[in-house]
C-alpha cells in the first residue's frame, strides 16, 4: 500500500533504515567494500548498495551474457553487474577518466573479475560506436555525463536485443529534470526515447532509475 503523501513524493527512509536494509539485503564483501570506498580526490558518486544489488538481480533475471556500462568510476557497479552475468558473460565498461579506470582495473582484479570485464578509457560518444560490432547486447547501464543521456539512450535502443534492458541512473537529474537546460532536455529526451521503444518505468530510487525492456 501507499498513502497520499508517499504517492506525492514523501519518503519514509532514514539513515538508520537505509543502513538496515542495505546490511540485510545488500551486504558488502571485501571486494565490494574496497570498490565502494573511493580514494581521496575521486567523487563519491557510485550507486548505493541497494541500487548495485538491483543491477545484479536484473542481470540474473535476464540471464545476461553481453552488457555495456557507460560510466565505470572505480568499478563498484561493474562488480555487481559482472557477478550477475551468466557463466560465459562479458561486460564492457566505459570510463572517461584514466585514473578512475586504473583503480577500477585493480578493484575488478581483487574481485576476481578481470577476465570478464573490459574497462575502456575514453568518451562514451567515441567508444560506443566501436562496440556496435558486438551487438546485440542484453543490457546497457547508463550512469555517466547527463548531457549525453539522449545519445547513450539512442545507442542502447539500437544495439539491444528485443527483451534487453536499458537502465539509466540519476533519472530525476538531482531535482532538475524539468528545468530548461541542456542537461534537462537531454534527460527528458532519454526518458521519452525509452518510453517509446520499451515497456518501462522510472523506479523511485533516491534519484530515479529508468528501467526499460526493449520491445
Amino acid at each position: 500500500m501507499a498513502d497520499k503523501d508517499s504517492r506525492a513524493g514523501s519518503r519514509y527512509t532514514t539513515p538508520a533504515i537505509l543502513d538496515y536494509v542495505n546490511r540485510t539485503h545488500a551486504p558488502h564483501d571485501a571486494a565490494l567494500a574496497q570498490a565502494f570506498e573511493v580514494p581521496e580526490g575521486i567523487p563519491a558518486i557510485q550507486v548505493g548498495p541497494s541500487d548495485g544489488r538491483m543491477l545484479y538481480l536484473l542481470m540474473r533475471l535476464i540471464n545476461a551474457t553481453k552488457v555495456v556500462e557507460v560510466g565505470t568510476l572505480v568499478g563498484y557497479s561493474a562488480i555487481h553487474i559482472a557477478r550477475g552475468l551468466a557463466p560465459t558473460g562479458r561486460l564492457w565498461s566505459i570510463e572517461f577518466e584514466p585514473r578512475h579506470a586504473e583503480i577500477a582495473h585493480a578493484n575488478l582484479a581483487a574481485a576476481g573479475l578481470a577476465d570478464r570485464v573490459s574497462v575502456l578509457v575514453g568518451a562514451g560518444r567515441e567508444i560506443l560506436p566501436t562496440l556496435a560490432q558486438e551487438a546485440p547486447f542484453d543490457a546497457v547501464f547508463i550512469d555517466a555525463d547527463k548531457v549525453s543521456y539522449d545519445f547513450y539512450g539512442a545507442w542502447a535502443l539500437e544495439n539491444l536485443r528485443p527483451g534487453g534492458l536499458v537502465i539509466g541512473d540519476n533519472a530525476y537529474l538531482f531535482g532538475e529534470l524539468t528545468e530548461d537546460s541542456d542537461r534537462g532536455r537531454a534527460m527528458r529526451s532519454f526518458h521519452e526515447q525509452v518510453a517509446a521503444a520499451c515497456d518501462s518505468v522510472c523506479v523511485p530510487t533516491p534519484d530515479g532509475l529508468v528501467v526499460g525492456i526493449k520491445r
